[in-house]
This record gives C-alpha cells, structure tokens and sequence, in this order.
C-alpha cells in the first residue's frame, strides 16, 4: 500500500474512532475492507491514539480563534496524522512530503477552505518543532 494510501485510510480510521469511540484495531480492520494489513496506517493510527495529548497540545498552541472540539472532524483528524508523522517521522519522511499530503488529502476529504486551513496550521506546528 501506497503511503498516500495509508494516510487516507488511517484518516478514516481515526475519523471512525473519533466519532463512535470504536477500538482502533477494529476501526483499522474495517478501512481495510478484507484488504492485507499494512504497517504505516497501523503505526499512524495507534501512534496518533497513543500520543493524542501531545499532538493536540501542539494543534491547540497554533490555532488562532478557534477550539480543537470546533474543527471539522476530517481537519481534526488529518491535523492529528500529520502533527504525528512531523513529531514522530522527521528522520523518515521529509516535512514537505508530510505537509503536502496532508494538504492533498484535505482538497479531496474536506471542505473549500481545509487545505489553506491544515496548511497553516501545520506550518506553524512545523516551525515550532523547528525551533524546540
């Protein structure tokens, strides 16, 4: 599986668990639709559940006028993902790669003004793990 792939199906997953509180293995299992397994949606789900205060500390420090609970669901969930993968995969997956899918998969899963709203925030995350 592609890591594009990966990340859209690890979206879904945690967009499910997000929204019905469901147990990320079964979330991960349900995505996959009978499909083989793969390790990155596998690493970038439960990674995003296991860090989850983290990441949200690092998404609520850059948001400007709004709350985490406000965003949309999609935003949230993509802003998790990719928050990770720049905290936890900066030696694996170069910062540009990160945010460019990240914001690819907002202009296909979320609305009019997701991409320009994902990445700004994620710029922000970006220089601010930069600069720690």
């Amino acid at each position: 599986m592609k890591r594009r792939t990966a990340r859209e199906k690890a979206l879904q997953a945690l967009f499910q668990i997000d929204v019905s509180n469901s147990e990320p293995s079964s979330a991960i299992e349900h995505v996959l639709e009978g499909e083989a397994g793969d390790e990155y949606l596998t690493k970038l789900v439960l990674g995003v559940v296991e860090q989850k205060a983290e990441i949200d500390k690092l998404i609520i420090e850059n948001l400007e006028k709004w709350t985490i609970d406000r965003l949309a669901t999609v935003d949230r969930n993509l802003l998790r993902i990719a928050v990770y993968e720049l905290k936890f995969f900066r030696t694996e997956v170069p910062e540009n790669v990160i945010l460019d899918e990240a914001i690819e998969i907002a202009k296909i899963y979320g609305d009019d003004q997701s991409s320009k709203f994902i990445n700004g925030v994620l710029s922000k995350v970006k220089q601010k793990l930069l600069n720690d």
